[in-house]
């Protein structure tokens, strides 16, 4: 019953499919939904601090379920991106319906295809990261994993993460330097490992080289299948999936830093080096992702085995929220910086 609840997700392709087979203001039902319902929502439902037993974490683990729900998501983005391929050639469709639907897969693109790609890109064995690939594929975001999981992880909280906000950085800025920098930083991880199992940058094991053939095969069949109209529409969706990504990373752990030693290491990765979030609908939405502090703590952890803790900074509500308040640099910083100042204070 436990993992009931993250069959929430399933709202979404629900509401895009609305979005799909409707014109007027029911295409805009999934930012409706997830920009307006959820954040309304999570004002009056109180944060879930809850956390499983050493005895109930140990049963979980165990549980089949929640990793098939990860699996059920990759034929789900499948079929609606072939919807979203036919739904967009209605004939006298218009511009706004049309953007609406772009909008609707869009937010498929960065729940489903990068947030379930990166739980998947986490896990120890090639089935899980293959499918996270593959999901990630569906988005045109697939250097996210070897950054992600060999730079993020390591460089977080520093300024030598791309994917870390800087305190008074306004997100449209972060969101290019993050982008750009963390696929120029994929390269480099892929070609300094080639270099040390003594390979040519050239190479079939060079994921980076793997996934830019996969992205241009995928960007010239869609072309050829379909039509120029259909490729634009795709790249605009596949563009709004990545900066849900990105604004999520912003909020992730905007301001924060690790402390350095007289040496200049820096010390390890804490739970206080993320903004973690308890509040449930957005929560469960996205796999527990809001629950970040512990998943830095531990990256391999499964997402219904992370933990809420009292060291971890409390973000004032949850993602989709945070996201929107975002978009507003002067009200984030009023919110967030004094937060952050509050956190100095007490050290």
């Amino acid at each position: 019953m436990k993992a009931l609840k993250y069959f929430t997700v399933l709202i979404i392709p629900v509401t895009v499919y609305i979005s799909f087979n409707s014109n007027g203001w029911l295409t805009y039902l999934p930012i409706l939904v997830v920009f307006g319902l959820v954040p309304f929502t999570e004002l009056f439902i109180p944060p879930n601090k809850e956390n499983f037993s050493k005895e109930q974490e140990k049963k979980e683990k165990e549980k089949k379920i929640y990793t098939y729900l990860l699996y059920l998501t990759l034929p789900l983005q499948i079929v609606f991106l072939l919807l979203f391929f036919d739904a967009i050639q209605e004939p006298n469709l218009a511009t706004s319906d049309l953007v609406g639907r772009i909008l609707g897969m869009g937010i498929m693109c960065g729940v489903l295809g990068i947030n379930v790609g990166h739980e998947l890109g986490h896990r120890n064995n090639r089935k899980d990261e293959l499918i996270g690939e593959l999901l990630l594929l569906s988005s045109l975001d697939t250097h996210f994993l070897p950054y992600h999981n060999g730079g993020h992880h390591f460089n977080v909280a520093t300024p030598k993460d791309a994917a870390t906000a800087r305190k008074n950085e306004p997100i449209f800025v972060f969101w290019i330097r993050s982008h750009f920098s963390s696929y120029s930083q994929a390269w480099k991880l892929e070609n300094e490992r080639m270099r040390l199992n003594k390979r040519f940058w050239l190479h079939h094991q060079n994921r980076m080289v793997i996934y830019t053939i996969c992205n241009i095969l995928l960007l010239v069949s869609i072309y050829y299948y379909f039509n120029l109209f259909t490729l634009i529409c795709f790249l605009a969706a596949a563009v709004t999936g990545i900066l849900l990504l990105e604004t999520v990373n912003y909020i992730e752990h905007y301001g924060l830093l690790r402390k350095q030693n007289e040496h200049g290491r820096y010390e390890r990765v804490k739970r206080n080096h993320s903004w973690n979030s308890d509040h449930q609908v957005g929560q469960v939405l996205l796999f527990n992702l809001s629950r970040h502090s512990d998943h830095h703590y531990n990256g391999s952890k499964h997402y219904q085995l992370l933990k809420s803790l009292p060291e971890s900074p409390q973000m004032p509500t949850g993602y989709p929220g945070m996201m929107l308040l975002s978009l507003v640099p002067p009200l984030w910083f009023w919110v967030m910086n004094k937060k952050l100042s509050n956190m100095n204070s007490n050290e």
